[in-house]
Order: C-alpha cells, then sequence, then structure tokens
C-alpha cells in the first residue's frame, strides 16, 4: 500500500506520517509539500526512526507530485493554521484554494485513490475535494468526528476518573462550535453517563469539547492542534489499509440520509477497503436532530461560500 501525505512539513501531516510508519499500516509513504525543505528534513527524520520501532514502512519526502503517483490513499492536511481568535471558518478563503489546487494535483496522479480530508473548516473542504477529484462518495471523507469524539472522551475519563478504553461515544455534525455530542449514546464500560455525571458537568464537557481546538490554540499561541488530528487521520487510514470495518465517525457527503441533501457533515460509517462501506443512520430524538439541524445549516452556509469564493 501507498500512502500520500499533502502537507507533510506541516505539523499534522508529520504526525499523520509518523503514526502509519510507526505502526507498519503502509509500505511506502510519501511526504508532499510545497516546503520541500522542511518537508524532505522530517522525511529523512521519521525513516531514521524505523529501526528504532522495528518498522518497514518506507518514507519518502518531496514538492514533486509525479512522486505520489499511484497512491491507495491520499490524506490532504495542507493549509494554514489557527492562530489564537481565529475559528476554523476564518481560514476558508485560504485554505479553499489550497485544497482545490492539492485535490486537483493529486487525483491526476492517483485517480483511484481514496482521500481523507483534515483542512479546516473540515466539513467544507471536505466537499470542496468531492467537487474537484469528482469521486464517488464513498471514497473521500472527512476527519472530524473522530477527533471530536477523541476530546469528548478524554473529557470523560478524566470527569469520572476512569480509563480512555471504557468511556465509548459519538460526536455528530460539523466541526466545530455548533458539533454535536451525544450524551445520550456515552457510557463508561456500559453505563450511561447521566448514572454517573450530572447535567450541568456534561454541558460544561460538551462545551469543552465544541471548543477543544480553540482551547489548545490559545495554550500554544503560534499554531493548532497536531498530535490528536493527525493521529485521528491514521485511524482512518489503518481501517482502510487494513479492512477493519470499524465504525467510526467521519465527515461524508450525505445524499438523504438524516433528511440531508448535498452536505458533508459528521455521521456514523463503517470503513474498511472500500472507503466509506456504510452510512449508519441513527434515530434521534427530536433535541438531538435539532442540533444536528443548526450544525448542518451552518456547514451548508459555509459551504456555498466556498463555491463562491472557488468561481
Amino acid at each position: 500500500m501507498k500512502v500520500t501525505v499533502i502537507g507533510g512539513a506541516g505539523n499534522v501531516g508529520a504526525t499523520c506520517a509518523q503514526v502509519l510508519a510507526n505502526k507498519e499500516i503502509a509500505d511506502q509513504i510519501v511526504l508532499c509539500d510545497v516546503a520541500e525543505g522542511m518537508c524532505k528534513g522530517k522525511g529523512l527524520d521519521m525513516y531514521e526512526s524505523m529501526p528504532i520501532f522495528n518498522s518497514s514502512s518506507r518514507l519518502i519526502a518531496t514538492s514533486d507530485y509525479a512522486d505520489t503517483a499511484n497512491s491507495d490513499i491520499v490524506v490532504i492536511t495542507a493549509g494554514i493554521a489557527r492562530k489564537p481568535g481565529m475559528t476554523r471558518d476564518d481560514l476558508l478563503k485560504t485554505n479553499a484554494g489550497i485544497v482545490n489546487s492539492c485535490a486537483e494535483n493529486a487525483i491526476k496522479t492517483s485517480p483511484n485513490a481514496i482521500f481523507v480530508i483534515v483542512s479546516n473548516p473540515l466539513d467544507v473542504m471536505t466537499y470542496v475535494a468531492l467537487q474537484k477529484t469528482k469521486l464517488p462518495r464513498n471514497k473521500v471523507i472527512g476527519m472530524a468526528g473522530i477527533l471530536d469524539t477523541a476530546r469528548y472522551r478524554t473529557f470523560i475519563a478524566m470527569e469520572v476518573g476512569v480509563s480512555v478504553k471504557d468511556v465509548h461515544a459519538l460526536v455528530l455534525g460539523g466541526h466545530g462550535d455548533t458539533m454535536v455530542p451525544l450524551t445520550r449514546y456515552t457510557t463508561v464500560a456500559g453505563i450511561p453517563i447521566t448514572d454517573l455525571v450530572a447535567k450541568e458537568r456534561l454541558d460544561a464537557i460538551n462545551a469543552r469539547t465544541a471548543d477543544g481546538g480553540g482551547e489548545i490554540v490559545k495554550y500554544l499561541q503560534t499554531g493548532s492542534a497536531y498530535y490528536a488530528p493527525g493521529t485521528a487521520a491514521a485511524e482512518i487510514v489503518e481501517a482502510i489499509v487494513r479492512d477493519q470495518k470499524r465504525v467510526l465517525p467521519c465527515t461524508v457527503l450525505l445524499d438523504g440520509e438524516f433528511g440531508y441533501h448535498d452536505i458533508c457533515l459528521g455521521v456514523p460509517i463503517i470503513v474498511g477497503k472500500n472507503g466509506i462501506e456504510k452510512i449508519c443512520e441513527l434515530k434521534l430524538n427530536a433535541e438531538e436532530k435539532d442540533l444536528l439541524d443548526k450544525s448542518a445549516g451552518h456547514v451548508q452556509k459555509t459551504i456555498k461560500e466556498a463555491m463562491q469564493i472557488l468561481k
């Protein structure tokens, strides 16, 4: 298997590539970035760590899309990062052009690849990649829900004082302030979270989850999160390469599911060798559906803005 990470000189891309290489998920991993020196430096550094991890993954770094030819999976992490005071939507104008260009170049050399999108605003960038590549919807997946759910599980584990392994949860909707953590589907070793945590604390955890990226941006000052996002992207790649049939919350193009059309939104899917194997529709109650409607409305508005920018 050959996996290309576009934006490999950046922190998210480099983290994704490192996780893939450490776990020997792909035979060949290509880091591609316009910042050629940084890309080659990080790529060589990673490759030199493979003997320590006892991994046979081969890494190359390049700024030439010809080196990415015939990739099985293309991960797009390219784009500018958030700074304090910025929302993900503030990145729209710049990142729409970057992702559009990356998708255009990558599809020329790897027409059969499955694309995994990580760039922000993520739901919109997934839609942009779909429009540019003209691929069927099962072959373009946005990473968002995995990251949002991982943050939610982390905060729940911190609150209850248990291992994150025992926390099972699900976050739907757009990757941003309107995301929808589903308390009703959240358990700790099978115990409903509402039996363990008071409503006001759950509300606070939900709010912290929605602002999870912003919280890290405030601490870093000069950049945004990358360990968790990069690892989340690698989880999708692993599920595809190893045909794991994982149920993962990801951003996908909806065509009637949950009552939405022509919009990319975070929902649970089954991920395997064909990319999106199935979209899992949940029975939402009135409150959950109302929150998801609001999230979908925000994403739809931003998609329209992106399409205007790219005209």
